[in-house]
C-alpha cells in the first residue's frame, strides 16, 4: 500500500498517461505560498508534442475532480515534459538520448562528457570528443559506471548528413 500522496498519485494517474502513449516520468506536488501545484512529467520515444500534452492534461484533470487525491485545496496542474538537461535514471532515458552529448558522473573514474552511440541492456558505447585536434574516441560505460548522467545542452552543432551534404556540394 503506498503511503506518500506522490505514490498515490502515481496510482491513480499513470494508467492515464499510458493510455494517451506516454510514459509518466515524474510526479511532484510543490507548495507556492497557500497554493499548491501537481507537476507531472510526461514523455515517449517519439516525444510528446503540445497537443498530446493537452490531451494527458485534460484527461488528468478529469480524473483528479472525480476523486479527492488533492484534498480540498485549490491546486494548480500543470504537465510538461523532461527539460533539455534532462536527467538519465531508466534504461529508456538512455535509449531516448541516443545521438546527444551527456555529462557522466562515473562511480570510480571522475565526470566524461561523451556523446551516447548505443545503448543495450547492460550500458552505453560512447563517442568521447577529440581534443586539441584529436580524433574522437570510442568507449563502453556499462550502468554500474554510472552514478549519475545528465544530457548537454548543444547549440550549433551540425548533424552528420548535413556535413556530408555540404562536403558533397563543395567537391562540386
Amino acid at each position: 500500500m503506498s503511503t506518500t500522496q506522490s505514490e498515490r498519485l502515481r496510482e491513480l494517474l499513470e494508467p492515464l498517461v499510458t493510455s494517451q502513449g506516454l510514459d509518466l516520468e515524474e510526479i511532484a506536488v510543490d507548495s507556492v505560498g497557500r497554493k499548491r501545484v501537481l507537476r507531472v512529467v510526461v514523455d515517449s520515444d517519439t516525444g510528446a508534442d503540445l497537443d498530446r500534452i493537452a490531451d494527458v492534461s485534460r484527461a488528468l484533470s478529469a480524473r483528479l475532480d472525480e476523486t479527492d487525491a488533492m484534498g480540498e485545496g485549490e491546486y494548480t496542474l500543470e504537465v510538461g515534459t523532461p527539460g533539455a538537461e534532462r536527467l538519465l535514471t531508466q534504461h529508456r532515458h538512455y535509449v531516448r538520448a541516443t545521438g546527444r552529448l551527456a555529462r557522466f558522473q562515473l562511480a570510480e573514474d571522475g565526470e566524461l562528457v561523451a556523446r551516447i552511440l548505443t545503448v543495450d541492456d547492460d550500458g552505453v558505447d560512447v563517442e568521447v570528443p577529440g581534443v586539441k585536434g584529436r580524433r574522437p574516441t570510442a568507449r563502453r560505460l556499462t550502468f554500474d559506471d554510472i552514478a549519475k548522467a545528465r544530457v548537454q545542452v548543444e547549440f550549433g552543432r551540425k548533424e552528420k548528413q548535413d556535413h556530408k551534404d555540404m562536403t558533397e556540394e563543395e567537391e562540386a
